[in-house]
């Protein structure tokens, strides 16, 4: 087994000159807490092969059982990985963690060109959207004054997800029971007098985007707009992202959907997905 040797950056933090010892107050020990187990990941990271409890103990300067209950919290999170031999490796939950931030940090870069594509031919406002929680983030836009739309949501800015069309793409990937756990979490809540509050429209209305494979926002979360979405998917083809068309009401046209599909596909054979015939 290979050698990890005390004298290493992780080893040394706890004798560093310049570290203050931490207040005997609940956000030091919090704080102490979380750098005690970044040692711990730190030392793993750096080892191919799995670690023993006795050796992460003297690569981080810290005693056994503290060591040992700080393991039992992260491998109950997936963040560390207990061999069956008592070793130790980091945990999957890293890897999914890393493809998540990689994803979202890859679909912005492979939209941007197609987006302002999408608003040159369109003269609409194009959005690029992630699901976080029961949410949508908005992380891009393309748009201009002429769009003839003022942009309320910033990006960073959220919104439920049953009350946008990206955000419905997402739901309509779920199964029943947790379309029903979230229904009961948010209490469908609406913010105009064309907003889905009730599971059984919801239900029709995720048929339909499954069946057409783009969604609508009909004026749902604001008066006055209309929204259309696809899919962007990543090359495990799971949904990675939403690309939404936003329009006056007055002017959205369904001509545009091949449009919007086309270019969100694009988007998706860019990050590597390969569609199914």
């Amino acid at each position: 087994m290979a050698h990890i040797p005390t004298s290493s950056a992780s080893a040394s933090l706890a004798h560093a000159p310049g570290i203050v010892p931490p207040h005997h107050d609940s956000d030091a020990v919090t704080i102490q807490v979380l750098d005690r187990a970044m040692r711990i990941l730190d030392v793993l990271a750096g080892q191919r092969d799995p670690v023993t409890l006795k050796e992460l103990s003297a690569a981080t300067g810290l005693h056994a059982s503290t060591t040992h209950r700080i393991l039992a919290d992260l491998s109950v999170g997936r963040y560390v990985e207990r061999v069956d031999s008592g070793l130790y490796r980091l945990g999957m939950r890293l890897l999914e963690l890393g493809s998540l931030v990689k994803g979202r940090l890859d679909v912005r870069a492979a939209s941007l060109v197609p987006m302002r594509e999408l608003h040159q031919k369109t003269g609409q406002t194009v959005n690029l959207s992630l699901a976080q929680g029961d949410e949508i983030v908005y992380i891009e836009r393309a748009w201009s004054e002429r769009s003839g739309m003022q942009v309320v949501r910033a990006i960073g800015g959220r919104a439920p997800l049953h009350l946008t069309s990206t955000g419905k793409l997402f739901l309509s990937t779920w199964d029943a029971r947790s379309i029903r756990s979230y229904a009961m979490r948010t209490g469908l809540a609406g913010t105009t007098r064309n907003s889905i509050t009730q599971v059984d429209p919801l239900d029709r209305e995720l048929a339909l985007v499954r069946r057409h494979g783009y969604s609508r926002d009909n004026e749902e979360l604001e008066l006055g707009v209309r929204c259309i979405a696809a899919g962007v998917y990543d090359d495990t083809g799971a949904l990675l992202a939403g690309l939404s068309l936003s329009a006056p009401a007055e002017r959205m046209r369904d001509e545009w959907i091949p449009l919007l599909m086309s270019t969100a596909a694009r988007i998706s054979e860019a990050l590597g997905y390969e569609p199914r015939h």
